[in-house]
């Protein structure tokens, strides 16, 4: 055989034999989260550092909160995914089910905000917003009208078929707006009876329409039909960069906290490395990018904001923080269902 070929075999042969091995050792983390923004800046920007650093590919599964839910209970013997994002009050529930495994203590963990920490750290958070009130801004210049300034605006006459608002059901955005409300006429977060009898009189005739989801207020808003609807100050800034004439303002009873929590799934194929993804999106690299890309207020204490993302926030974390309201997830949990098909049946029939 030719000295040369036999060379140049060998070589071949060995180049391949590294890629091949290379390409045997790059494994799959599934993550379960929202599409849309979030996913796209998850993938372009946040992801691919943690990919790159440990030779793994994420791959998300979208869907809501309640989509993944779902799927972690139908898979919980053998989970297809590894890591899953899902809103705080979701989260304490798959908590609740045991589906997350408790997430492993790094010094991380104690550059959080306290309420960071969900659940005895069976679960963490990996972002927060505040939910208040989002207004018209193009709307509200044209009829004159003041800025909103409670969660009883909802009710007020003047906004008759102008208010946009969330289903209980399939949105904490809209479940945080009526327990806000609730409050107000006289409820606690474990008696709803004031918030139900009083709604169809009062904030019932305002609404134009039940979103499952808030996707529908940008254009809602572009049409003139939105005037209110409960919405948090992140997603109002993305409006806003977006050109769409969207405004949001603190009640004066308080916002309420909203959180995105993490966890990984138990007896999930990759438990180091969905441990290695959680610490890794609470990390300072990670949680800067989250703020700049997606206007995300930072749960890593040492992540300050920067004066672009308090401008399009309107304020420092104290100040967005302040007054906060949060919700009893035990006691909503325990009643959520009841309260979901009743809401279904006397509110949205």
């Amino acid at each position: 055989m030719n000295m040369k070929y036999l060379t140049l075999t060998c070589i071949l042969t060995a180049v391949l034999g590294v890629w091949s091995s290379a390409q045997a050792q790059t494994k799959t983390l599934y993550v379960g989260m929202n599409g849309g923004t979030m996913e796209k800046n998850y993938t372009s920007g946040i992801f691919p550092d943690f990919e790159k650093a440990n030779n793994v590919k994420v791959v998300v599964v979208p869907g809501t909160s309640s989509d993944i839910i779902a799927k972690m209970q139908a898979q919980k013997d053998k989970p297809q995914m590894h890591v899953v994002f899902l809103d705080d009050g979701v989260m304490y529930r798959a908590v609740n089910m045991g589906l997350c495994e408790k997430v492993r203590d790094t010094p991380v963990l104690k550059d959080l905000y306290p309420f960071a920490r969900l659940a005895n750290d069976q679960a963490v958070a990996v972002d927060m917003g505040v939910v208040g009130i989002g207004y018209n801004k193009k709307m509200f210049a044209e009829k004159n009208w003041p800025a909103p300034t409670s969660w009883l605006d909802f009710a007020d006459p003047k906004y008759k078929q102008k208010v946009v608002f969330q289903s209980i059901s399939s949105s904490t955005f809209g479940l945080y707006g009526f327990m806000m409300y609730n409050r107000l006429v006289g409820g606690t977060d474990k008696n709803v009876e004031p918030g139900f009898k009083k709604w169809p009189t009062s904030v019932g005739p305002n609404v134009l329409e039940y979103l499952s989801s808030s996707a529908k207020i940008s254009e809602m808003i572009q049409t003139n039909e939105a005037a209110i609807f409960p919405l948090t100050v992140t997603a109002i800034a993305n409006l806003k960069a977006k050109g769409i004439p969207a405004e949001f303002v603190t009640p004066k009873e308080g916002g309420v906290l909203l959180m995105v929590g993490a966890c990984a799934l138990k007896n999930n194929s990759e438990p180091d490395l969905s441990q290695k993804l959680i610490e890794y999106l609470l990390s300072v690299p990670a949680q800067t990018k989250g703020m700049e890309m997606a206007a995300s207020i930072p749960v890593n204490r040492n992540v300050k904001l920067t004066e672009a993302a308090q401008a399009k926030l309107g304020g420092k974390t104290e100040v967005l923080t302040k007054n906060m309201n949060t919700i009893d997830w035990d006691s909503v949990n325990e009643k959520r269902t009841e309260w979901n098909n009743r809401w279904n049946r006397m509110v949205e029939q």
